[in-house]
């Protein structure tokens, strides 16, 4: 039986290649059917902006990532409100459907895999 995974993006898309690192991740473990989630956690939940325009920084989009994870059964999407709420995303329509998660919620997604990567 496969362990399931839990990525977590912290990482600003334009912060830095994290971010497309943790999305790779979860694209290429979905190709290969293991249980996997995303979890968008400080700087991360910028990923969920809509509306981005990364050319303007000289940076790749990650929109086609992001739109891609259903599709590689990858549905499993979370993001901490704490964080949504600190960076003023809270109220706004986001790029992919996202579980909002308090801070204890958060701990008992953790606790729930058995496999969590940091990014």
């Amino acid at each position: 039986m496969s362990k399931s995974l839990l990525i977590i993006s912290r990482q600003a898309p334009w912060a830095g290649p994290s971010a497309r690192e943790a999305l790779d991740i979860a694209l290429a473990g979905g190709a290969y059917d293991l249980p996997i989630a995303l979890l968008f956690l400080d700087d991360g939940v910028f990923q969920l902006a809509s509306a981005q325009q990364p050319k303007v920084l000289q940076q790749k989009d990650l929109g086609a990532n992001l739109q891609a994870l259903p599709m590689f059964g990858i549905e499993s999407l979370y993001a901490s409100a704490p964080s949504l709420r600190e960076r003023g995303l809270a109220d706004q329509a986001l790029a992919l459907p996202v579980e909002a998660l308090d801070d204890e919620a958060l701990r008992a997604l953790i606790d729930r895999y058995d496999q969590v990567i940091t990014l």
